[in-house]
């Protein structure tokens, strides 16, 4: 492909999200308990923000269907996913109400917790921004989980990972 250059706007936001996916991310999914159950989405829009006060950010589309679940939850987690975990995070990107394929638990906080993921970012609610037709979703780490493992990558609409070297 040639290279190509453009000022983002509406009749190129299809160009606009192609040059996005050339920066490859992690995948996380992020849980909340709501008054009718658990839920689940599928974002790869996570972002650490402070160390002191620990902090991390995610996006969630305004045009969502769970947007009135996440855009109004007080505790939550966020999930790194492992790189044989690609088809729970596809699972939770179709339906975030269906926990029958994960294995998981409810912490103090009523957080839903998946088991087996790389990492765990127990959060509460620090702020709630505006951003487009996104909201940028603050929360403050109470615990963390983490083990050693390939993670989960995204880019270019296309899942993979990293190859070892050794």
């Amino acid at each position: 492909m040639t290279e190509r250059t453009f000022s983002p706007g509406p009749d190129q936001s299809g160009a606009f999200r192609e040059a996005l996916g050339c920066f490859g991310t992690g995948v996380t999914v992020i849980t909340t308990d709501t008054g009718n159950g658990p839920r689940a989405i599928t974002a790869n829009s996570f972002s650490s923000v402070s160390l002191d006060p620990p902090l991390v950010l995610w996006c969630l589309a305004k045009d969502s269907n769970r947007f009135n679940a996440f855009s109004k939850c007080q505790h939550y987690s966020i999930h790194v996913m492992a790189q044989d975990q690609q088809d729970r995070a596809l699972k939770f990107a179709r339906d975030g109400t269906d926990f029958s394929h994960a294995e998981w638990r409810t912490d103090d906080a009523g957080r839903p917790q998946l088991t087996n993921c790389l990492a765990r970012f127990d959060c509460h609610l620090h702020a709630r921004h505006e951003a487009g037709d996104h909201l940028i979703v603050v929360g403050h780490v109470d615990q963390v989980m983490y083990r050693t493992g390939k993670g989960l990558i995204f880019k270019r609409g296309q899942f993979g990972g990293f190859v070892d070297l050794i």
